[in-house]
């Protein structure tokens, strides 16, 4: 019997890494094949998928019982559950290039448009107006252009995808908009086009709804790298007042169609390949993917679900743009590096949340930055004490967990009504868990120590925090040791512009070479990545002095610089639509920059603003700034 060359994915639960186990051992694998053959049907190849795994099932078992996904657009393939000794067979049939259990991939996260000087829409900061969207602040010349993500899903309500102003969606799109949990047809419109979701949860064998049952987005993820993108002009945005201004996609004019292939436990590979084989079909110019592999699960090209995906849609006229991971400063971690996809590292912008300490006795304010809507008097009346002050008589607890803030190593009567400082390292527990135990034993506010990741905001809403560097923390400590009395306060957060240096390579983004190709530069590209104000899916978390929860939030990662180059992509692709994604890429990197606002060349970050060894210079190859 003559099967066509095909590609063959095989799908496991998401409860591990390595895939998930059902009865009799059985997972999930992908076997790859290869394209699609010259002049073969969608149905055809539905078939011929069936016929392929019947003939390595056991007598009575139906391959329609175990396929769970099928391709047939890019390429060819499908998903089933199946044994160990059913996968090996696959593996020597006629045709087959490889054959691997579906791995489980994460999302890449941790004023930047008018920063790129991209837009024409000005940010205000100076005045506050009602979010309101506008695609018409664009100079590109055609709304025809079609992003498609592959993220966590999208909130359809979100101005930043309203269509007023949007002509009729592109004759080309032959995408559908999926009805699911909380989500029906009427939830796409003339600017999102499109929206797909994909099961990810079996249970026994069987299909099932699991936390995938839906187009919309549970995470946030999603709707913020497709607002990044292609958001219409939405003016009044801000975080609950930070970073007034306007938000804006680098591509308002396009289109958006949302593949949804990451659940509450990771992305599937054969969600992955169902979402490019999908976005191929449904006639998408740009895919942008925010996701990737660990950089210490480094598969071979032919089983990466990634690097597969982007080689049929670049094959078939697709652009693909992806992160490069966030697992920095360290060499070679590098993730989506295959040469035919545009890698994206993430930079800093000229925009920083300061929350200052100011001390007692006319002493100089110590920079520090965080997210915090403090209500603390302005005036330094708070009793000051490190970490390691207030030791508990635990046995677990030494001067030095003590010093970080570790839980349980504190003693609460020696903290209440006071102001912790606190050392904080990579290896600590979260910071978020540090804090919460403070505040739950009626600490005033924290100071955290922390020389590796100041630069990203993290955001402590009503509870006063502020990050400082280690040199800044010496000061702090000289004055505790100066006075009997140390006293303190916390400065609510305001936005800061005009931050130099920047663009800064941020200090988590992933740095090449690749580990599979040291031959080939990666990234290719850098582009904004810290701190983005773009869309968010409704929270319940807010400050206390707000009744409504913000449209909008500042996230950072490799994630978020991603879509700011899917939607120079689609620019690009809308003046030149004839253009070839090589063209595009080629377009982009010969027109990037290494010039920074204090510097020649672009600068990375080995850890934090204000550190030491913060700064390097970046040679002048490979990487360069979005511009």
């Amino acid at each position: 019997m003559w099967f066509p060359l095909c590609f063959v994915v095989v799908v496991a639960l998401l409860v591990a890494p390595g895939g998930c186990r059902g009865e009799s051992g059985s997972q999930v694998y992908v076997v790859y094949m290869g394209a699609v053959p010259p002049r073969t049907s969608p149905d055809f190849l539905r078939q011929s998928h069936l016929r392929l795994v019947g003939t390595i099932l056991k007598r009575g078992k139906l391959a329609q019982s175990v396929v769970v996904q099928q391709y047939k657009h890019g390429f060819s393939g499908f998903a089933a559950r199946l044994s160990k000794d059913e996968a090996a067979a696959l593996r020597r049939k006629p045709g087959v290039v490889s054959v691997f259990a579906d791995p489980v991939y994460q999302l890449h996260t941790t004023r930047s448009w008018d920063f790129l000087q991209q837009t024409d829409v000005k940010i205000d900061s100076a005045k506050r107006r009602s979010p309101r969207p506008t695609a018409a602040s664009t100079s590109a010349p055609t709304t025809e252009t079609i992003i498609g993500l592959l993220d966590s899903g999208i909130w359809p309500e979100s101005p930043s995808f309203d269509d007023a102003g949007f002509g009729p969606v592109p004759t080309k799109w032959k995408g559908v908009c999926m009805a699911g949990d909380d989500f029906n047809s009427s939830n796409c419109n003339k600017k999102l086009i499109g929206a797909r979701y994909y099961d990810l949860g079996e249970v026994d064998g069987g299909r099932t709804r699991s936390s995938s049952g839906s187009p919309r987005d549970a995470a946030g993820h999603g709707t913020h790298t497709s607002s990044t993108a292609a958001g219409n002009a939405v003016t009044g945005a801000s975080y609950y007042g930070l970073a007034q201004g306007t938000a804006k996609g680098g591509s308002a004019a396009s289109r958006v169609a949302m593949y949804r292939v990451c659940s509450d436990e990771g992305c599937a590979g054969s969600a992955i390949l169902a979402g490019f084989d999908d976005a191929i079909g449904d006639g998408v110019d740009i895919i942008s993917v925010s996701l990737g592999a660990s950089p210490y699960f480094s598969p071979d090209f032919s089983e990466d679900p990634i690097a597969i995906g982007s080689f049929h849609a670049v094959a078939k006229g697709v652009m693909v743009v992806c992160s490069a991971g966030n697992a920095g400063p360290e060499a070679s971690t590098v993730v989506n590096a295959a040469p035919w996809i545009m890698t994206v590292a993430a930079t800093t912008i000229d925009r920083d949340f300061e929350s200052d300490v100011l001390l007692g006795g006319n002493s100089t304010a110590v920079k520090g930055g965080a997210i915090n809507f403090s209500n603390l008097d302005k005036s330094p009346k708070y009793p000051l004490i490190a970490g390691a002050s207030a030791k508990s008589s635990s046995a677990s607890s030494t001067s030095d967990s003590a010093s970080h803030c570790e839980p349980g190593t504190l003693d609460a009567s020696k903290i209440k009504g006071k102001i912790l400082l606190c050392n904080h390292s990579q290896s600590d527990t979260s910071k978020m868990v540090k804090v919460d135990e403070l505040q739950s034993a009626g600490a005033a506010g924290a100071i955290l120590v922390n020389d590796f990741g100041r630069a990203v905001t993290t955001a402590y809403l009503d509870f006063p925090v502020t990050e400082i560097t280690s040199a800044a923390a010496a000061d702090l400590h000289k004055y505790i040791a100066s006075t009997s009395d140390p006293v303190a306060t916390i400065t609510p957060t305001i936005t800061v512009t005009e931050y130099k240096p920047a663009p800064v390579v941020a200090y988590f983004s992933s740095r090449g070479p690749s580990a599979q190709t040291g031959n080939i530069l990666k990234p290719d590209v850098a582009a904004p990545g810290v701190n983005i104000l773009a869309s968010w899916i409704p929270t319940t978390s807010l400050p206390a002095d707000q009744k409504q929860p913000s449209q909008f939030n500042l996230v950072s990662g490799t994630s978020m610089a991603c879509p700011h180059v899917a939607g120079a992509a689609a620019t690009v692709k809308a003046w030149n639509p004839t253009w070839s994604p090589a063209a595009i890429r080629s377009a982009i990197m010969t027109t990037g920059t290494y010039i920074t606002k204090q510097a020649d060349r672009l600068i990375v970050s080995m850890h934090t603003r204000g550190s030491k060894s913060e700064f390097r210079p970046c040679l002048p190859r490979g990487m360069q700034q979005l511009s």
